[in-house]
C-alpha cells in the first residue's frame, strides 16, 4: 500500500513535559519513545524504526527496543476497505532518503546471491490489522520517494481486510503455501503473499520471493532492491502490537540469472507450455488471438507471457488479459478468472493492434520464464 510523504526530521515533541519523539537518524540505546508522525531512530547500529503514522491524523506511539519495537498507542480507525491508518516498522535499507546505517541497499536483483529475514511477532485480539514485510524494489537504485514494486508477505491479518488488487493463484515459495494477490494502489504495483494462518514467527529467504515475483513478468533483473521492512498496517486498534526480534541481509556477489523456486512455472523448456498465435491484418491495424496451453504437469497458477513484436506493431487495446507494451516487448498477464491453467488446459486473450509496414507474427513466446513452443 502507498506509503508516507517524505518524512521530515523531528528534533522531538513534548507532551506534559515529556520527550515523546527522537530525532531522524537517532540511535537507541535504551527504550524509545517515539510518537511524532514520521519520527525514527536507529537500532544495533543497522536497522531503522519509524513510526509512519501516514493515513490518519490519530495519535500513534511505539516504543523502540534494542532488538524491535511495540505499539504503545494507536488511536486512528479507518473503514476496512480502504487503506490503513500506518505502517509502524523496522527496516534495513533506504526509505524516503532515510537509509540504515552502512546498508549495502541499493543492490541490483542480478547481483544478490541471498537476502534472509528472520523475525518474531507477538499478537493481540481486538485489533483490525496485518502483519507483514515490504519489500521495495525500483528500476533505478532509488533512495526517495515510492518504488514502482511493491512485494507484501502477510504473516498474519485480523479483521475483514484484504490486500491490494484481486487473488491471481497461489504459490509454494520458501517451503510454505501462499496465496497470491495482484494489483496496483494507483502509486506503485503490488504482489501480496498472504499466508493461509497466523505465523509469529519465521526465517525467511526473501530472494525466493523476489524470483517468484520476477518470473511473473513483475520486475526484471536489472531493477533494484531498495529495502526491507517489517512491522503491522493497523487499520482499528492495535495496542500491544510487537516485533519482539527483526533481523535481515543482503549479500551481493551473487548472479541470479534464473529462478530460484517457481513451483508456479510450466517445468521442461519447451515441452512445458504452448502458444497458437492466430493473427488477422489490414491496411493499418491487426487483431490476435492467443492460446497457452499447459504441457506440463503441475497446474499453472497465476501467468504471465512475454514476447517481443515484430517492428511497426504497437497493441492498443486487449481483452482477457493485463496487455501492455514497452518498447517490442509485450507483456500478458492473467485477470481473475483465467489465472489456473491445468495440466493439458489453456487460457486464451486477445488484443488489437495499429501496424506500420507489413504485418508478420511473433515467433517466439515465454510464459513465466519458461520459453514454450509454437503450437
Amino acid at each position: 500500500m502507498r506509503r508516507t510523504l517524505r518524512a521530515l526530521a523531528a528534533i522531538g515533541l513534548t507532551a506534559a513535559g515529556t520527550i515523546v519523539a527522537v530525532a531522524l537518524g537517532g540511535s537507541a540505546s535504551a527504550d524509545t519513545q517515539i510518537c511524532e508522525q514520521f519520527g525514527s531512530t536507529v537500532i544495533q547500529n543497522r536497522y531503522v524504526v519509524q513510526n509512519n503514522r501516514w493515513g490518519t491524523t490519530a495519535q500513534q506511539c511505539i516504543n523502540v527496543t534494542d532488538r524491535g519495537f511495540s505499539i504503545t498507542t494507536q488511536n486512528g480507525s479507518s473503514p476496512t476497505n480502504g487503506a490503513p491508518t500506518a505502517y509502524p516498522s523496522v527496516f534495513l535499507g533506504c526509505h524516503y532518503t532515510n537509509c540504515s546505517p552502512g546498508t549495502n541497499l541499493p543492490m541490483q536483483v542480478s547481483q544478490i546471491s541471498s537476502a534472509n529475514s528472520s523475525i518474531n511477532y507477538r499478537y493481540v485480539s481486538g485489533a483490525t490489522y496485518n502483519a507483514s514485510y515490504d519489500i521495495w524494489l525500483d528500476p533505478s537504485p532509488k533512495r526517495d520517494g515510492v518504488n514502482q514494486m511493491e512485494i507484501m508477505i502477510w504473516l498474519n491479518r485480523q479483521g475483514s481486510i484484504q490486500p491490494i488488487g484481486s487473488p491471481v493463484g497461489n504459490a509454494t515459495i520458501d517451503g510454505r503455501n501462499w496465496e497470491v494477490w495482484r494489483g496496483n494502489n494507483g502509486g506503485n504495483n503490488v504482489i501480496s503473499y498472504v499466508a493461509p494462518s497466523a505465523i509469529s514467527s519465521a526465517n525467511l529467504n526473501l530472494l525466493a520471493f523476489i524470483n517468484d515475483t520476477r518470473n511473473r513478468g513483475a520486475i526484471t533483473n536489472s531493477w533494484y532492491l531498495t529495502s526491507i521492512q517489517a512491522g503491522f498496517e493497523p487499520w482499528q486498534g492495535g495496542a500491544g502490537l510487537a516485533v519482539n526480534d527483526f533481523s535481515a541481509s543482503v549479500n551481493g556477489g551473487g548472479n541470479n540469472p534464473n529462478p530460484t523456486t517457481g513451483p508456479t512455472n510450466p517445468p521442461g523448456g519447451s515441452a512445458g507450455c504452448a502458444v497458437k498465435y492466430t493473427a488477422s491484418s489490414w491496411n493499418n491495424g491487426f487483431t490476435a488471438d492467443v492460446q497457452i496451453t499447459n504441457n506440463g504437469t503441475s497446474t499453472i497458477n497465476g501467468w504471465t507471457l512475454t514476447y517481443p513484436l515484430p517492428s511497426g506493431q504497437q497493441v492498443s487495446n486487449a481483452w482477457n488479459a493485463t496487455v501492455s507494451q514497452s518498447g517490442s516487448t509485450v507483456t500478458a498477464r492473467n485477470i481473475s478468472h483465467n489465472g489456473t491453467i491445468a495440466p493439458g488446459g489453456t487460457a486464451s486473450f486477445g488484443y488489437q493492434g495499429t501496424l506500420s509496414g507489413a504485418y508478420s507474427s511473433p515467433t517466439s513466446f515465454s510464459l513465466n520464464g519458461t520459453a514454450c513452443s509454437r503450437s
